[in-house]
């Protein structure tokens, strides 16, 4: 029993995912894992009693299936984000992962096409695959940077039927004006969506695409608890769009999609808003504490408005990842020559990992 008896090129796979090998960030258990920029504070423990007082209630009736629409996790995103939002204007999944699949199988599928600028988000073109879509790359400045009128024209070049349009983006952390979103928008003749997984890192005064979604249908704005949350564990993604976009993500979601603990949770969560936001300002500081340390030591960091930070300088990104593995310390090598990314971690990882790549010598 559990003898492996075949390969995967053995099973009757679909020619479009033959070669093809799963997402996966590394995993290893290192004192400092900084590579997946997931929010390294945990829960505060007041906060963390009140979400399992909710599950605990939610569990009494775990017999039944849970709401269905999730009305009032709706209500609590709707309330959350602001912007004059109703609960029939949201939608949620288990991570924004799972959000970005729903609006993939409504509007994507075989023969149409995903359109996103890279270096960008590595599950865009997965997701695109996986859903039988094909994935179009656009193209940034050296910088990362983009034009509205250079975004908007390669648009109207790909003609694409979904644009993904990561802002702050990862891995770059780079900022996205609301020009680039408008003329994109006016120039996409299909789906148009802002993946702001790491807003709440943005600059307070910067505004949200969540602004431009009156009067357009085509346009959704997604979002993460897993981020600013603390709660990449729980998967909890949401979205904002007109309430006729939403309809058509019901037409391909699974039944009772999210559990009944799920809602529980992330409803405990949001009532609690407040205090779990309250470490957002400290990541914040790590991380141009981050930048200041790597300019000082050779490297050049890219601006950020999220809770990483890409850096170029690196003249062996290999050697330099598994220099810092080696001192107990995880980072992430996303495939740009030269770079590396690493997350914002507490004052102390950050600490960790800036005496460590200290120790390794500064760039070349």
């Amino acid at each position: 029993m559990g003898r492996v008896t075949a390969s995967l090129g053995d099973l009757p796979l679909r020619d479009d995912l033959r070669g093809l090998t799963p997402y996966g960030a590394p995993q290893a258990p290192l004192p400092v894992a900084l590579n997946v920029n997931e929010n390294t504070h945990a829960v505060p423990d007041e906060v963390a009693s009140d979400i399992l007082d909710d599950i605990a209630v939610a569990l009494r009736g775990v017999n039944r299936y849970p709401d269905r629409e999730f009305s009032t996790l709706r209500e609590g995103f709707a309330s959350y984000l602001g912007h004059g939002l109703e609960a029939e204007q949201i939608w949620a999944g288990n991570g924004s992962n799972e959000v970005l699949q729903h609006i993939m199988q409504a509007f994507g599928g075989p023969g149409r096409t995903v359109f996103g600028f890279g270096p960008t988000y590595s599950m865009y073109p997965l997701i695109a695959q996986g859903t039988g879509a094909r994935w179009i790359a656009g193209e940034r400045e050296p910088d990362y940077t983009i034009t509205a009128e250079e975004a908007a024209a390669q648009v109207e070049r790909a003609d694409p039927d979904i644009v993904l349009l990561c802002s702050p983006n990862n891995p770059t952390g780079t900022p996205l004006g609301l020009d680039v979103v408008e003329a994109v928008y006016e120039a996409a003749r299909g789906i148009v969506v802002v993946d702001e997984a790491y807003q709440e890192f943005a600059p307070r005064d910067a505004a949200s695409a969540l602004t431009l979604l009156d009067g357009r249908p085509r346009l959704a704005v997604s979002r993460t608890m897993s981020k600013a949350f603390a709660f990449a564990g729980a998967r909890v993604g949401y979205l904002a769009a007109d309430p006729a976009f939403i309809d058509a993500l019901r037409l391909v979601r699974l039944p009772y999609h999210l559990s009944a603990l799920t809602q529980a949770a992330a409803i405990a969560a949001l009532r609690n808003s407040d205090i779990m936001l309250g470490m957002v300002d400290e990541i914040i500081e790590q991380r141009d504490r981050i930048t200041a340390t790597l300019e000082a030591l050779g490297y050049q960091p890219h601006e950020s408005w999220s809770n990483f930070v890409l850096f170029g300088g690196v003249a062996d990104p290999h050697a330099t990842f598994e220099a810092l593995y080696e001192r107990g310390i995880l980072v992430r090598d996303v495939g740009i020559p030269g770079h590396l990314r690493v997350t914002a971690g507490t004052e102390a990882e950050t600490t960790a990992f800036l005496d460590a790549l200290a120790s390794i010598g500064s760039a070349s």
